[in-house]
């Protein structure tokens, strides 16, 4: 992904951009990045990627805080935006059953997570409002194998 692809000039906050005058040459890294915690790793993009994203966990101006969900990839059209399906059992005591329920996620997808495809299941952290429908950030990503890759599937984890 090419680092410049949008109109207005991407840079990471804190990081300069300009090379001091006089060739002073610096062994320091030029970009920057944190660890986010809960025992999640920074993967390995975040670190030596070149993509500027503000939203991401690990490169951007964002922490995760709040819950931690899992759900399965329904949409990933939206341009660093996916959509997750989350699958639970609701009782109706008139009944004494359950009945099946979900609930649809929009999360903020990274650039450091370039091969996620629907059916994945993925991990998201709470964090604070990124737009008008997202309010999580994919943290973590396991692939599925083809077998098990059916959109609408009922599936608890």
């Amino acid at each position: 992904m090419d680092v410049q692809g949008e109109k207005a000039f991407q840079k990471q906050q804190g990081v300069r951009v300009v090379k001091a005058k006089g060739g002073a040459k610096t062994t320091r890294r030029a970009r920057w990045f944190k660890s986010i915690g809960l025992g999640i790793k920074t993967p390995a993009a975040a670190v030596n990627g070149k993509y500027i994203d503000n939203k991401c966990p690990w490169t951007g101006n964002v922490s995760i805080r709040g819950r931690l969900l899992r759900g399965v990839v329904v949409s990933n059209k939206m341009k660093r935006t996916i959509v997750i399906r989350r699958d639970y059992l609701h009782f109706v005591p008139k009944y004494r059953r359950f009945e099946k329920r979900h609930r649809n996620i929009s999360a903020h997808l990274s650039p450091a997570f370039a091969a996620v495809k629907e059916g994945d299941i993925v991990t998201v952290g709470e964090c604070r409002p990124l737009s008008k429908t997202v309010r999580f950030n994919v943290v973590e990503h396991e692939a599925l194998s083809a077998a098990a890759s059916a959109k609408k599937v009922f599936r608890m984890f």
